[in-house]
């Protein structure tokens, strides 16, 4: 299956809370500009789609979806800054399994989308993702590890 994880796009700094930080402009055009490039690369409907429940994910995933979409999304709260890699790549495992998902789409949170991706492909240094970064692995339910196929960084 292919696991795509990406970071929302660059969001202003000051908000109430953190969970209500939304994108700027910026933040929105160049999640776009990653969106069309997974589009050229052969991916651009998903099994499912995971967003943070958080303000600048959602946009995120609201302003790609003109360019992707899904045959599920799900608002889910584990995958915010802090979730725990661990439970969530054991989730989605269960979830890919349970579904017969082909490929799913993650819109999460630094440091999480780099803890996931060291999760699901292992021995590799948590990479560090830029505002928009995308990143796709190979990955098999079977031998539950991956490999990095490609990524895309605004």
């Amino acid at each position: 299956m292919k696991i795509f994880i990406m970071r929302h796009g660059e969001a202003e700094h000051y908000a109430a809370s953190d969970a209500e930080r939304e994108l700027t402009d910026r933040g929105r055009s160049a999640s776009v500009a990653v969106a069309k490039a997974c589009a050229q690369q052969g991916f651009q409907q998903f099994d499912k789609v995971i967003v943070s429940p958080y303000i600048r994910a959602q946009q995120t995933w609201q302003e790609i979806s003109t360019y992707l979409s899904a045959k599920s999304i799900e608002t889910n709260e584990d995958i915010t800054p802090y979730g725990q890699a661990e439970e969530v790549a054991d989730y989605l495992q269960a979830v890919a399994d349970l579904e017969k998902l082909d490929s799913v789409l993650l819109v999460s949170h630094l440091p999480l989308v780099g803890y996931l991706t060291a999760e699901f492909v292992p021995g590799m240094v948590p990479p560090m993702f830029p505002t928009s970064g995308l990143i796709c692995i190979d990955y098999s339910l079977e031998k539950q590890r991956g490999d990095v196929a490609f990524n895309i960084q605004p």
